[in-house]
C-alpha cells in the first residue's frame, strides 16, 4: 500500500525527482520504506508518475509538487500516463 501525501507531515527522508524538459531527474532513485518521493514539476504541463505495475498513480500539476509515502520494499518502475516516454525507477529497501 502506497499512500498519497497532500500538505501532511512525512516520516523519515524525502527523496526528491526533478521533472524538467519531459524527463524525470534523476530517473532512478533509492529510498527506504517510510521515506517519501516528492516530485518537482518544473515544466509548463501536467504530468503523472504512474507505477506500471498499477500500485500508485501521482498526478503532478505544472509547476507544483506531489508526494508518495513508500510503504513496501521493492523496485518499482513508473512513467508519466501523459508522456509514456518519461520513465522512472524507484528502489525502495527495507528499514
Amino acid at each position: 500500500m502506497y499512500v498519497l501525501l497532500t500538505g501532511t507531515s512525512v516520516a523519515g527522508e524525502i527523496v526528491r525527482v526533478a521533472i524538467n524538459d519531459l524527463a524525470f531527474s534523476p530517473a532512478y532513485v533509492t529510498a527506504k520504506v517510510g521515506d517519501t518521493i516528492e516530485w518537482v514539476n518544473g515544466d509548463f504541463v501536467d504530468h503523472t508518475a504512474t507505477d506500471k505495475g498499477g500500485a500508485w498513480d501521482v498526478a503532478i500539476a505544472a509547476g507544483n509538487t506531489a508526494q508518495l509515502a513508500l510503504t513496501s520494499a521493492g523496485t518499482f518502475a513508473y512513467y508519466c500516463k501523459v508522456h509514456p516516454g518519461m520513465t522512472g525507477t524507484i528502489h525502495v529497501n527495507a528499514k
